[in-house]
């Protein structure tokens, strides 16, 4: 292992998959440029005592890390408030996001925007057969994204994950009797057995991009569309901090560039934020932020947040072709200093490489 520190990551576990179980010890630090050497040994399992679960309860799918609530992903389509017009309606998305208190910090369908959804990742300008289609404002009824299928899923006691297909559809019109699929994009949702910060969750959401007919899809540039946050509604100008790798706050972040950003706040137990971090091998590395800055939403119930890597250029999926964006949430209690997020996302984008030994 060569790193600044050993840690073990994701990359440790996928290259022996025929280890049912691995224990490590990984204690002091490892310079640059040098290497330690480490012995892998197999320890034997109990069947049935994952420490992370995945529950079905039919709508979403829970996960839980030894028996507490990490998130809820859902698949089925979300009704709607009383009142509120049906094209609101769509799965694909995660809520509740918590804390490791058990604190909530994802909100969705709030009165100001009925199409948030926690954590989601819609394209709002996009370019289909000379049309444009929006599939983030669902209101206009151009497009809608819906799961196909129920997730699989697969659980144990290093990690619990899911894969699921979202269907971006364009709505049949005046040219077009049906509706088309327009643009599959496979999510793969991971979270970690592995401890931060006093317990931290660790999830990791991949997104992989893919043309759903002969027809490329293009991503227009504008300000927001891609990887979403929408956080609960204590949570505003005066309650929150924000901070960017790069040294920015919330009243000067928006449409700049990023590898992190930190953003905590008040809940019921305390407060706790979550560290968002996006992958060195994403389209337009390090994207640009867009954040609702001071003032936005008349100042209250204010904090959102993109990743995307269409603000600047237009981005042309092609048929034929993969695209994939990464992105880790560290979801904590406390506080997350500047030293500890840039230690985590050198982690998460520059991880220690395991090979096999010879003895």
């Amino acid at each position: 292992i060569t790193n600044t520190k050993a840690r073990l990551i994701s990359s440790q576990i996928e290259v022996l998959p025929q280890l049912e179980m691995i224990w490590w010890i990984l204690d002091g630090e490892t310079p640059p440029e040098t290497s330690r050497i480490f012995a892998l040994r197999r320890l034997p399992t109990t069947t049935g005592s994952n420490r992370i679960k995945l529950i079905d309860n039919q709508e979403a799918i829970d996960f839980l890390v030894t028996n507490k609530p990490v998130l809820s992903y859902h698949y089925a389509r979300t009704p709607v408030p009383a009142g509120v017009s049906e094209l609101y309606r769509r799965g694909g998305y995660i809520h509740p996001l918590h804390a490791p208190s058990g604190d909530v910090v994802t909100r969705i369908q709030p009165p100001d925007h009925y199409h948030h959804y926690g954590v989601w990742n819609p394209w709002t300008h996009t370019e289909f057969e000379g049309k444009e289609i929006d599939f983030w404002n669902l209101h206009k009824g151009q497009a809608t994204i819906e799961v196909m299928n129920i997730p699989s899923v697969t659980s144990g006691d290093i990690f619990g994950s899911l894969r699921a297909i979202h269907e971006h559809i364009v709505k049949s019109d005046s040219t077009h009797s049906e509706d088309r699929v327009a643009l599959n994009e496979q999510w793969e949702l991971r979270v970690w057995g592995t401890k931060v910060q006093q317990g931290a969750w660790i999830v990791d959401l991949s997104s992989t991009l893919s043309c759903a007919t002969e027809s490329p899809l293009i991503i227009k540039k504008y300000r927001y569309q891609g990887f979403g946050f929408r956080g609960i509604k204590e949570w505003d100008d005066e309650t929150v901090n924000l901070l960017t790798s790069e040294g920015h706050d919330k009243s000067n972040a928006n449409a700049t560039r990023a590898r992190w950003c930190d953003i905590s706040g008040p809940t019921e137990s305390g407060t706790s934020g979550i560290t968002f971090m996006t992958h060195p091998t994403n389209f337009n590395f390090p994207e640009h932020l867009r954040i609702w800055p001071i003032g936005s939403n008349q100042g209250k119930e204010n904090v959102f947040l993109n990743y995307n890597p269409a603000q600047d250029r237009d981005w042309k999926l092609r048929p034929g072709v993969t695209y994939t964006l990464k992105y880790r949430m560290i979801v904590y209690d406390g506080r997350m200093s500047s030293d500890q997020a840039n230690k985590y996302w050198n982690d998460y984008a520059h991880p220690p490489v395991v090979t096999r030994g010879t003895n």
